[in-house]
């Protein structure tokens, strides 16, 4: 399934807020792929020098993780589809 990184400007944000934003994420997901609608809430990395948050989504299309982010009252800048290399995967 394809991975999608949305990118968010969160100026002024608490470590309990954007605690908080990450749980609504992750229980809006559950609950739209329990409905039949697959999306899946994997990480966020916050860069607290630039107030910008970059969380890490999958699912079947782009539209699928803005619907997660509306239902979960995630304010966000763009959503773009992504693909990882990790260290573990190279020879």
């Amino acid at each position: 399934m394809p991975q999608y990184m949305v990118e968010r400007h969160l100026p002024g944000i608490t470590p309990e807020q954007l605690t908080d934003a990450a749980s609504r994420a992750k229980a809006v997901t559950a609950k739209l792929t329990n409905e039949g609608k697959p999306v899946r809430y994997l990480r966020s990395t916050f860069v607290p020098s630039e107030e910008k948050s970059f969380c890490l989504f999958e699912a079947p299309s782009a539209e699928r993780v803005r619907e997660a982010n509306v239902l979960a009252e995630i304010p966000l800048l763009r959503i773009t589809e992504v693909a990882h290399i990790a260290a573990d995967d190279l020879p």
